[in-house]
């Protein structure tokens, strides 16, 4: 059976070559790490995967081959069709990635007009099963906030919401907990396994290897821009054989390792 999505990809920014054939695949519901320093490269990975590249300045050549189809080679009218839908994204920035000026359910609004292929009246009725899934108030009141009126914690959890409204196959997490509290960290963590553990295949990008090893089945390890080590979590975290990996472990004082 072919992967779900299969990256072969090298990514830059003008002259300066940022990924240098970033390779590795992600099976159907498989929950898939990927981890390096800030500057590695991995939020260039991110856009990559969903074409985003040119927006911000960059480019990017290979294949990034979504059940099939070679992304990069899709218009962006095409794009459009996936990106949001079949594979959704939560950024890094919850704060930064809403709009201030719209409340809550305008956001839901706009996020299912970007598709639209069903009645808004019947996605309106999904909304508070959808924010009770990531633990946040159903009621029409918190509809009505606005994003500044948001913990970013609560923010995160928005935002994750969001991204499920059109029930992608693929999720990927850009750094989703950096910017939250230790016990918020662990409350997404556990959110994003919930949404895993009901078959959604998870592309979860950090720094941090205690969260990915709660978390992934596999993980590959980035450095500079290239993949240095890839397997599964037990294998790659016991028994590492890339010196980075070596200093990615030992700089962790204890691991929990996955039952």
């Amino acid at each position: 059976m072919s992967p779900l999505l299969d990256v072969n990809v090298n990514a830059g920014f003008g002259g300066r070559k940022v990924l240098d054939s970033v390779r590795f695949s992600i099976a159907e519901g498989e929950s898939f790490g990927l981890v390096g320093e800030s500057g590695a490269g991995k939020s260039t990975v991110a856009l990559a995967l969903l074409h985003l590249l040119p927006w911000a300045g960059g480019w990017a050549t290979g294949e990034v081959r979504w059940r099939g189809r070679d992304l990069l080679g899709l218009k962006e009218r095409e794009m459009r069709r996936v990106r949001g839908k079949e594979i959704a994204m939560v950024p890094q920035s919850p704060i930064a990635a809403l709009n201030p000026a719209m409340s809550v359910e305008a956001h839901f609004k706009e996020t299912w007009r970007v598709h639209a292929d069903q009645p808004w009246s019947r996605v309106r009725e999904r909304i508070p099963e959808l924010l009770a899934r990531v633990q946040l108030p159903a009621g029409g009141a918190f509809l009505k906030h606005l994003p500044g009126e948001l913990s970013v914690g609560l923010a995160q959890r928005l935002l994750i919401a969001l991204a499920l409204l059109h029930q992608p196959a693929l999720l990927i997490a850009d750094e989703p907990t950096s910017a939250l509290d230790p016990i918020t960290q662990a409350e997404i963590l556990k959110l994003f396994g919930d949404i895993h553990a009901r078959g959604t295949a998870l592309l979860y990008i950090s720094h941090d290897l205690p969260s990915v090893a709660s978390l992934c089945d596999r993980i590959a390890i980035l450095c500079e821009g290239c993949i240095v080590e890839a397997g599964g979590c037990r294998e790659v975290f016991s028994q590492p054989v890339h010196p980075y990996t070596h200093r990615l472990v030992e700089a962790i004082a204890a691991w929990p390792p996955r039952d």
